[in-house]
């Protein structure tokens, strides 16, 4: 089911799952794979620029977790990615967890999440404990 807040590209192989609201704009996707990711294009993905390989990995190395895929023969649902958790503290930047994580809000609520999840680090994000971008908004160093 597509929201407002995810936007779902596919080439009957492989669908690319876009969550803008998730978006760091860190802009790894547009420069890795310039021919699929274009943010001055309508629609910004165009998902027959390149091969289903390139696509799933260029869609891993997004730092947010903003794009996400899923082969069309599975089930949709997580990828739950095998792997060690790593945490990485980007200069100026987020937090980045690779890996599996789960994380529990201040309401209580517990999200799983995996591959990449950027966490805020500035304190300005409007979609905390998430990275939404504002640390370049507001100069943060650090």
């Amino acid at each position: 089911m597509e929201s407002d807040s995810q936007k779902r590209y596919t080439n009957n192989e492989v669908t690319i799952v876009w969550q803008p609201d998730v978006c760091i704009h860190a802009g790894i996707c547009v420069r890795g794979l310039p021919e699929v990711f274009n943010a001055k294009a309508k629609p910004w993905i165009n998902i027959d620029g390149a091969s289903t390989e390139q696509l799933i990995n260029q869609v891993k190395k997004c730092p947010s977790g903003a794009l996400s895929y899923f082969m069309n023969t599975e089930q949709q649902g997580v990828v739950t990615v095998d792997a060690e958790t790593i945490v990485e503290v980007t200069q100026d930047g987020p937090i980045l967890v690779y890996g599996n994580v789960c994380i529990k809000d201040a309401a209580g609520i517990e999200t799983k999440r995996n591959k990449v999840t950027a966490l805020c680090r500035c304190g300005a994000s409007n979609n905390k404990p998430y990275c939404d971008g504002m640390h370049r908004k507001i100069g943060f160093k650090g």
